[in-house]
């Protein structure tokens, strides 16, 4: 027996209501790995570990399921507003840690990565308003490539920031002869430095394919003054710092600090535009 009337809305719209379900179980999941990165700041909390951990893989799996559910119920151009595109930049932050804890078995990582993916699931999770989209653009295949690359591209190169982190604290903590905390359970200064260099040489191609693809679409629709938003503007410098970074890799030899500090100003810049995502009079995702 089939459903009508009132009681087909009540089952659309219970069913419409489990991705957004989903998606808060995994933000709570999260939030006990944003407790334990507090914690190990105090050198406390070693014992959480053994429970955060399986809990934000949990939160991963509810996050893939909340992310293809919505997929499937409203569309797949539904993942193209920028509260779906944080979702999955932080979703794909945590399958990048789960992955670097079974290959390397390094916790450390976490405490910059579980705080980072609770706060962009929660801001996530209080948009709940259905999307307007604004621009038929929006419908291309183009921006579908464009955000999809972008948020592989953004994932990546904060691997790439976390790994230089670690690695300032790490030379920190060796030369002051007193190793202890969290800091001495971390990888060698070179298994840290080739760490951030894999996540760069994976995260720049994405990210240009990324910045290309949405250029594509962007001067079709609104001509040469695309380029002078500051969206655009702030993508170019990031892309010419991370340029820059991967040239002093490869013809420099720049490793280890320098190339920490500068991985940090390209990351710095890498905010800078996606903070830009809220204030370009061009380039947004949906209607304000």
């Amino acid at each position: 027996m089939t459903g009508s009337g009132p009681y087909k809305s009540l089952g659309d719209l219970a069913l419409g209501s489990m991705p957004l379900l989903w998606l808060r179980v995994a933000t709570v999941l999260y939030g006990i790995g944003l407790i334990y990165a507090l914690m190990q700041l105090s050198r406390r909390g070693e014992w959480l570990g053994k429970i955060a951990i399986p809990a934000v893989a949990l939160g991963m799996v509810f996050h893939f399921v909340s992310l293809v559910e919505t997929a499937i119920l409203l569309g797949y151009m539904d993942l193209m507003t920028i509260r779906h595109a944080e979702s999955g930049l932080a979703l794909l932050m945590v399958v990048t840690f789960m992955f670097m804890y079974v290959r390397y078995d390094m916790t450390s990582l976490g405490m910059f990565i579980f705080p980072l993916a609770f706060f962009l699931t929660f801001g996530s999770v209080l948009a709940q308003h259905p999307p307007a989209f604004t621009s038929p653009a929006l419908r291309s295949r183009w921006i579908i490539a464009h955000v999809t690359l972008l948020l592989i591209g953004y994932a990546a190169l904060f691997f790439s920031f976390v790994a230089s982190l670690l690695y300032l604290l790490q030379s920190r903590n060796l030369k002051s002869k007193q190793p202890g905390g969290w800091a001495s359970r971390m990888p060698a200064l070179q298994v840290i430095d080739e760490l951030g260099y894999r996540a760069l040489l994976i995260g720049f191609p994405f990210m240009t394919l990324g910045l290309m693809a949405g250029a594509v679409v962007a001067t079709e629709k609104f001509g040469a003054k695309y380029f002078a938003d500051p969206k655009v503007l702030l993508s170019i410098l990031m892309w010419g710092v991370y340029m820059v970074l991967m040239y002093t890799r490869w013809s420099a030899g720049w490793r280890g600090r320098k190339a920490a500090y500068l991985a940090t100003f390209a990351f710095a810049a890498a905010v800078g535009a996606w903070i830009a995502n809220y204030l370009s009079p061009l380039h947004r995702f949906i209607a304000p």
